[in-house]
């Protein structure tokens, strides 16, 4: 680290907005593959838990790599990097007293486990949305699969490139078997029930 950067002590700080918001901030982590409803059960969420006044956001890979990540390509590396900042950027909404939905295929187990380093263990809860690859084909409203089958997108996870399933996830969601409402119902009551702790 540069020793002329200096980390700034600021006099609100992050027990102060939960105490504020009457609730803690932690990060819970969706992985899946693309087309699994990783952003669609983020928002079913968010707006479940806004109604009833908790503080959230939602990072989602789309518009992070719009802005934030814009510079950055899919090579390994890339991607790599990606998720480092995206990581930096939940653990700066933990800080600010948020519950952050990071909604990111994140395939890899190491890539996932560097990411719960930087938020924080105790402050990362991964969610795995669980969808048979058949599943996410039929949802692909982008034909993003149909490009990867042809050989137009490389590298396209769970296609050209692996998807490593977590082994023990916070919360395994299996999309196909129920309706968005009834898994947006299981992470909530999940989050409701770390929120009362």
């Amino acid at each position: 680290m540069n020793k002329n950067i200096i980390t700034q002590a600021y006099e609100v700080n992050r027990s102060m907005r939960n105490q504020s918001n009457a609730h803690p901030s932690f990060v819970l982590w969706f992985t899946g593959l693309s087309g699994s409803g990783k952003s669609t059960l983020a928002n079913a969420v968010e707006k479940i838990l806004f109604q009833k006044g908790v503080q959230t956001y939602t990072l989602d890979g789309d518009n992070i790599r719009q802005g934030v990540n814009k510079g950055l390509g899919f090579s390994a590396e890339d991607r790599k990097e990606n998720l480092r900042r995206i990581a930096e950027v939940a653990k700066l909404f933990v800080d600010a007293g948020q519950i952050c939905f990071s909604a990111f295929i994140s395939p890899m187990r190491k890539d996932r486990a560097m990411i719960a380093s930087i938020v924080g263990e105790e402050d990362f809860y991964e969610v795995f949305i669980d969808t048979p690859i058949e599943v996410c084909e039929e949802r692909d409203v982008k034909g993003l699969y149909k490009k990867a089958r042809s050989g137009e997108i490389p590298n396209f996870t769970g296609i050209s490139a692996p998807y490593e399933a977590p082994n023990n996830p916070d919360l395994h969601i299996q999309t196909q078997d129920e309706s968005i409402e009834e898994s947006a119902q299981k992470i909530v009551a999940f989050i409701e029930n770390k929120i009362k702790k």
